[in-house]
């Protein structure tokens, strides 16, 4: 009986002293960048699939080039365009349909979340001749199909220069800014729908179709921007809140051979959310979609007389999600993603607009198309059905039969395919393995070649006290819901550890999932060095579980989520290694609100929160967003009101930190002072910070480094 004890002692020793061996990651080395990953950044394949491009960096001394790669050898074919005294510093870079030129991106300034003002360059690949779009920054350059041409945006304005003679033609004139908006989104369409240009040339570059945004009369919001100066200035935008009116659109026809712009009639509508020309260049098809965000049409517009009509509708007694899955065809039939059977799923429509077969099927979730191969009748797409927290690629024919999984792995799975479907390049992560980048065969999946890795970080890491995260799942509500814990890496059952959750919770998102870390997954590892037990719970209304998981939450927002987190909490707590009474939240925006809700209506389980940029009232925040989920606020007022936390702030009980950027454009400020107002006049005792001018993300010199330290001594100090 001695030995096995002894034996048991000596691992337990060995254990224990490698360990202490370890670094503990700190704050510092994770906002300084030192677990920076390697990625390949703006992977491009061309046309003729046999080779692709990638954009490399060097940080000292600055420069950037442009390269090109043999998929079979892997080799560097050559360097098309490098930066130098005569071609600047660029970051970013877009290829002519044709290859014959490139858009070089430099100087760039955000304007917000996606928009970008930058000083843009024209590079002929073959004359190595280089053309400055305009002296002035503008947005969104996007050449011709044959590189002829490049049009862009500039004071809300549509523009075309003519490459050869380097003639520019002003293509709208009532551009103002806060008034009317030609060639790009307003805030609302680029927050909400993700997209800026809303300009397209057809196939063959005889036309440009825009939208035009009035958004004369949407209420102004100001934010206050403090600055270096003596006295701060505002920074004013249309910011259209949850029963407000939004920006008229309408959609414009530009005709390049007769200079002549013509409206198209789309009847009344609130939202386009997106254009996209077929194959075609006659026809564009476009998307529109109700206030309520409840009944989507697929447009296809004749371009030569702009008549209108409807390939297909989609209704769903919530919403119905906008996505980039669209692809025309050869022949203009095409494929559409959609959630009508109860799971997001590929189907295939005629150009007609008539169903032809639904080609996926399954209790599982579609979560990228990646194309068609005509010539293998083939369609490559990534789902979760290898279980929702992973992600493979699989190819399927068009008759939804000869489905095959292209990755074997299991962990988070992303395919880039080469132009004629030849190749694809893998990449893959997990919870255990950072970044890793192989060459594939696209007709079976067999891995040809490493590309890149990550081994420089994974190797570092190899140094420090990382403990590994612990999937599984935990039945709340009637509902298994995705869990991981992490645990100090020298856990020891038999004693009793602080709890700290952590989530964002919303509509369809994920954060338990099995991919390699974010920064929180380093600042949650340095947390079990310090011996906090860190888990993560997705509840009802996350993603990639269906449609109705998802929508359970619909005219109810923070409602059942909040539930599950509080019942998420107690459940845990009885776990004999978990210390009831030492049980804290933590979240960023929606994750906020979470947080502030679960410390509030959870006052007999939560001790302590966290809430970082949080919505406190639906009310504040935008149109496209809040309606898509909670319709208006005269329709739904206590959907609102019910979850808001400045309307209870006297079930405060624990410990609550409460931050925010004063020059978050998203989230606004207001939330918090709300917040904080009804928590003074509650005569309730809390933390909070204002970051000067910071925006929704909190970053900038050592602003994350300075928040999360705030964030760590309140962990320290109240949990």
């Amino acid at each position: 009986m001695r030995k096995p004890f002894l034996l048991f002692l000596f691992v337990f020793g060995f254990l224990t002293f490698s360990i202490a061996q370890k670094k503990k990651i700190t704050l510092e080395e994770i906002w300084g960048g030192e677990f920076r990953t390697e990625y390949m950044d703006v992977l491009r394949s061309m046309k003729n699939g046999k080779q692709y491009t990638i954009l490399n960096f060097n940080r000292s001394p600055r420069s950037s080039s442009l390269d090109k790669y043999d998929y079979e050898t892997q080799e560097k074919v050559e360097t098309i365009v490098t930066s130098s005294n005569e071609v600047p510093f660029f970051s970013s870079y877009t290829f002519s349909e044709d290859e014959s030129k490139i858009v070089l991106a430099t100087e760039i300034e955000p304007i917000f979340r996606h928009s970008r003002l930058g000083i843009y360059y024209v590079y002929d690949v073959a004359t190595k001749n280089i053309t400055k779009v305009s002296d002035t920054k503008v947005q969104e350059p996007l050449l011709s199909p044959d590189g002829s041409s490049v049009a862009y945006v500039l004071d809300n304005n549509l523009f075309v220069l003519d490459i050869a003679s380097k003639t520019t033609k002003q293509i709208t004139v009532d551009g103002k800014k806060g008034s009317i908006i030609n060639g790009v989104t307003d805030w609302v369409y680029e927050e909400e729908f993700a997209f800026v240009r809303a300009f397209e040339w057809n196939s063959n570059g005889t036309k440009i179709a825009f939208l035009r945004f009035d958004e004369t009369n949407v209420p102004l919001y100001a934010m206050d921007v403090y600055g270096q100066n003596l006295y701060p200035f505002q920074q004013e935008f249309k910011y259209p809140k949850a029963g407000e009116e939004n920006a008229k659109v309408s959609l414009h026809m530009y005709d390049v051979a007769s200079g002549i712009t013509s409206n198209v009639d789309l009847g009344e509508v609130q939202y386009v959310p997106r254009i996209k020309w077929m194959n075609d260049p006659s026809y564009l098809s476009v998307q529109t979609i109700n206030r309520h965000q409840n009944h989507l049409k697929l447009h296809a517009v004749n371009a030569t007389d702009n008549s209108v009509s409807v390939l297909l509708e989609e209704k769903d007694d919530a919403y119905v999600d906008i996505t980039d899955n669209l692809t025309f065809l050869a022949d203009d039939s095409f494929i559409w993603t959609s959630e009508m059977d109860g799971y997001n799923h590929i189907y295939l429509y005629g150009r007609d607009g008539k169903l032809k077969n639904q080609i996926t099927k399954g209790e599982w979730e579609v979560t990228n198309y990646y194309g068609y191969d005509k010539k293998a009748n083939k369609i490559y797409y990534q789902s979760v059905e290898n279980g929702s927290i992973n992600r493979d690629v699989y190819s399927i024919s068009s008759t939804g039969k000869n489905k095959k999984r292209l990755t074997l792995r299991e962990g988070t799975n992303a395919a880039d395919f080469s132009a004629d479907y030849t190749y694809f390049i893998n990449t893959f992560s997990s919870a255990i393995m950072p970044y890793e980048f192989t060459l594939h065969k696209a007709s079976n999946g067999k891995k040809l070649k490493d590309i890149k890795n990550n081994s420089v970080l994974d190797n570092k890491l190899e140094g420090y006290e990382l403990s590994p995260k612990e999937f599984s799942t935990i039945n709340i509500n009637g509902n298994d819901l995705n869990m991981y814990m992490v645990k100090p890496a020298n856990f020891d059952e038999s004693k009793k550890y602080p709890l700290l959750m952590f989530q964002y919770s919303g509509p369809g998102s994920q954060q338990v999932a099995n991919r390699w870390f974010g920064s929180n997954d380093y600042w949650h590892q340095m947390l079990a060095s310090e011996g906090y037990i860190v888990a993560c719970v997705d509840g009802r209304g996350t993603g990639l579980k269906g449609r109705d998981f998802k929508k359970v939450t619909y005219m109810n927002l923070v409602k059942h989520e909040t539930e599950d987190q509080i019942a998420a909490a107690k459940k845990l707590s009885n776990l004999p290694y978990i210390d009831e009474n030492r049980t804290g939240i933590w979240g960023w925006s929606y994750g906020g609100h979470m947080s502030t809700n679960c410390l509030l209506k959870g006052n007999d389980t939560f001790e302590m929160a966290i809430a970082v940029a949080p919505v406190t009232s639906w009310r504040f925040y935008d149109t496209i967003y809040t309606e898509r989920f909670m319709r208006t606020p005269a329709e739904n007022p206590g959907g609102y009101d019910d979850n808001s936390p400045f309307n209870y702030p006297e079930l405060l009980k624990g410990k609550y930190l409460l931050v925010h950027g004063s020059g978050d454009d998203n989230v606004h400020v207001q939330n918090s002072m709300r917040m904080i107002e009804a928590l003074v006049q509650a005569n309730k005792d809390f933390e909070w910070a204002i970051y000067p001018d910071k925006n929704h993300g909190i970053y900038g010199g050592n602003t994350r480094l300075h928040l999360f330290s705030k964030m760590t001594k309140f962990v320290k100090e109240n949990l």
